[in-house]
């Protein structure tokens, strides 16, 4: 049930003449044609040093956008802080990102469910490296299921990972912050369903939605402390991490690239790139927002007539000749 990350994410898969492959299942995901006028920029966008002098702490960083961010983020200066659950991964990833990056990469075996350990480790933290300018809720679990086959544990632990954890994680860190008047940014991650609601994810829309609630409330109290807070909403992303229990199959993803108007899933890098911009100082002004990153799928897949893309030139000659027939209102 528990995942790395909980959005649409992609397990890793590989190019072949144009077409994503999912590793675990085979499928042929295409690109559409139009995906050529928008090819993916991965290097990092901001300057070298930007997060010099810079602590950041991520939750799920281990593995998915968590460990592309973490990279990114210690590639540009930071020293960077990982917890997640799994103590093997953590090593694993601490000591890869700083290996390529070179700058020091720290790690916290953690269960955001528990506000004990939550506060156990940010003793730690402060007492290790100090309280963090950059604070990431990315730890996330989701699967599919309909609603009716939903329990009440798997509904409860759910919302205990993604929206309490964030909470628990949010307010420890906050007020330690507040206590020592120091500022600090904020980010989480979350999906576009939970603004707009989704079948078969009940649970995770639930969880999302109070998430971006808890985001915008506090972006409205904590400023005058100095804290920032914003939250991504991405679309599918190929990473390795979650989608093998949002698409065990591998065949919604075919149909799904479809209502992506840009023709394509996103990359990590370009999560991370935009991450890191709300996480810097570039982004002071930035408070409080809710930023999409999914190609335009969300109005193409809330908008009532979208479909009608698919007629065609000829079909829309009879289509006008028919409407302008019609008299009166």
């Amino acid at each position: 049930m528990m995942a790395g990350n909980g959005n649409y994410v992609l397990r890793t898969s590989r190019m072949v003449y144009g077409l994503h492959r999912s590793i675990w299942t085979g499928q042929p995901l295409k690109k559409l044609e139009q995906a050529k006028f928008f090819p993916p920029v991965q290097t990092p966008m901001l300057p070298e040093g930007t997060f010099n002098n810079k602590l950041a702490f991520i939750t799920g960083g281990a593995t998915g956008l968590g460990k592309g961010l973490a990279q990114n983020l210690s590639q540009l200066g930071a020293k960077v802080v990982i917890a997640s659950r799994s103590l093997e991964r953590l090593q694993e990833t601490a000591e890869e990102v700083s290996k390529a990056t070179g700058n020091e990469v720290g790690h916290y075996r953690l269960d955001v469910r528990d506000p004990e350990a939550i506060k156990e480790v940010f003793d730690q933290m402060e007492s290790q490296y100090g309280l963090p300018d950059i604070v990431v809720n990315n730890a996330a679990g989701n699967f599919i299921t309909p609603a009716e086959r939903l329990s009440a544990n798997a509904f409860t632990t759910v919302i205990n990972i993604v929206l309490n954890g964030t909470a628990y994680i949010t307010l420890d860190v906050g007020k330690r912050l507040i206590k020592a008047g120091k500022g600090a940014t904020f980010l989480a991650v979350s999906a576009d369903y939970a603004d707009s609601g989704s079948g078969f994810v009940l649970h995770s829309a639930c969880a999302k939605a109070g998430v971006e609630a808890l985001t915008r409330s506090l972006a409205a109290e904590w400023a005058r402390y100095g804290m920032r807070f914003n939250v991504i909403a991405p679309g599918p992303i190929e990473t390795k991490g979650a989608f093998s229990r949002l698409d065990p199959t591998g065949q919604f993803m075919s149909r799904f690239i479809g209502k992506i108007p840009v023709g394509r899933i996103g990359e990590v890098g370009e999560f991370t790139n935009l991450a890191s911009y709300l996480l810097s100082d570039y982004a002071s002004w930035v408070n409080g927002q809710i930023v999409r990153l999914n190609g335009g799928e969300y109005p193409c897949s809330s908008g009532m007539f979208t479909g009608l893309s698919e007629v065609t030139n000829e079909q829309w000659d009879a289509l006008q000749a028919m409407i302008k027939t019609v008299k009166g209102s």
